[in-house]
């Protein structure tokens, strides 16, 4: 039996009506494959929820004014509804599949690629965080988790057979991979100089020599 994994599809994000609706976040690029009726979801909620360690089934998944609406089985009313909000829900998968779609890849593919930067190699990926604004990049560097978002203009590359991606960056998001070392200028050495004989002390001018310049008298009137 090949290996399975779970991929994060979407999150209940609200409920919606009176009626048990729930708006989605999806998390997914292919929800018409991914939310069909009678797909089941595995919960991620806190221990405290009633719903943790149980699965949902989905009715019917709506648009409204450009939002996702599920409806769920069991899910009646917006009290129950409510009870769902941000809840993550996840669907098993293939370890081994690959996306259909050129340069997609499922999150856990990413985990241990190893990490290029011009041309060489500075560290792996540990996991894939998700955040508000993007994913985030948990990367291990030196010894130390680095986050970097993953968007296209930082990580352009990604090649799940090769194994690597190639992150571009911008100046003051990573320190710089090696110190360079100050380089030692040579020790001045001294010049020989030749022994040389004493010379004799220049003479110094003899300051107790009379003024010998002569000095107008005064005119008298």
């Amino acid at each position: 039996m090949p290996a399975r994994t779970q991929l994060r599809v979407g999150r209940i994000a609200r409920a919606h009506g009176l009626k048990g609706a729930l708006k989605i976040e999806l998390y997914t690029d292919d929800p018409g494959r991914r939310f069909v009726p009678g797909a089941r979801f595995a919960l991620q909620v806190p221990t405290s929820s009633k719903w943790h360690g149980k699965s949902i089934e989905l009715v019917e998944l709506r648009v409204y004014n450009g939002s996702p609406v599920a409806f769920f089985k069991g899910v009646g009313d917006r009290t129950e509804a409510e009870t769902l909000v941000k809840a993550v829900l996840w669907v098993e998968q293939d370890a081994t599949e690959l996306p259909t779609e050129p340069d997609a890849w499922y999150v856990h593919q990413l985990a241990g690629l190893e990490v290029w930067r011009e041309g060489e190699r500075v560290g792996r990926v540990v996991r894939v965080d998700a955040m508000p604004a993007q994913d985030m990049l948990i990367v291990e560097i030196a010894g130390d988790e680095v986050m970097i978002p993953f968007v296209k203009a930082i990580v352009p590359e990604v090649d799940l057979r090769a194994g690597r991606i190639v992150i571009t960056p911008p100046l003051g998001l990573l320190e710089d991979l090696e110190e360079e070392a100050p380089t030692e200028a040579p020790a001045a050495t001294e010049p020989e100089v030749a022994d040389a004989e004493p010379s004799a002390p220049a003479e110094a001018d003899d300051a107790s020599a009379p003024d010998t310049s002569e000095t107008a008298d005064d005119e008298r009137a």
